[in-house]
């Protein structure tokens, strides 16, 4: 249901940002963060929603860390500070112009925050996997979650994101689902953030 922010299995994308191998010693709580985008991608192949991943200046950046399990998944270069280049756009066409994307990746005030306003104009629900998201600076990473939710985008967590796209134990893949959910997402101190509202 527009404007909600409901959760749907169809027509949702899974965007996956510069999750780069360059980016791992400075970006706050990096493993944390990459594994829970891992169980989302997880997820999303489970419940058949198509996933994007780009990759911010591979030649200087490096690639998409391993753990991450985009192996299989092209792998879109840019330069630009949004996700939403050429290659994408023609992808998200070719998929039938999904209206909610799910966002994770880095870093929250440059590549998440431009993407997020790009999807946002384009009329598309946008979720932010905040515990799925961050920067080098703690700062940047809370106030630009907190500047996005201001412009429309829907901030949630991984386990949220599992729990409300399947929406009933009966679902076919919910005991696939459960699984991811055996352990609590890692804690990514998001707690500062959300008692300052």
């Amino acid at each position: 249901m527009a404007g909600i922010g409901r959760l749907s299995t169809k027509s949702s994308v899974l965007l996956l940002c510069d999750m780069q191998e360059k980016f791992r010693p400075n970006i706050f709580q990096f493993t944390n963060i990459v594994s829970n985008a891992a169980r989302l991608l997880q997820a999303a192949r489970l419940l058949g929603i198509p996933s994007i991943v780009t990759e911010q200046y591979p030649q200087g950046l490096g690639p998409t860390v391993p753990e991450l399990g985009a192996g299989d998944l092209t792998a879109h270069a840019k330069t630009s500070f949004t996700m939403m280049t050429e290659p994408v756009e023609k992808e998200l066409k070719a998929l039938g112009d999904p209206k909610i994307a799910i966002l994770c990746g880095i870093e929250t005030q440059a590549c998440i925050a431009c993407t997020t306003f790009d999807l946002l104009e384009r009329g598309m629900d946008v979720h932010i996997v905040a515990d799925a998201v961050s920067s080098r600076s703690q700062t940047d990473r809370l106030f630009s979650l907190s500047r996005l939710r201001q412009s429309g985008a829907f901030l949630t967590t991984t386990e949220a994101v599992l729990l409300q796209l399947v929406q009933d134990a009966k679902h076919p893949k919910f005991r696939e689902i459960q699984k991811l959910l055996a352990q609590p997402s890692p804690d990514t101190a998001l707690v500062a953030f959300f008692s300052s509202l």
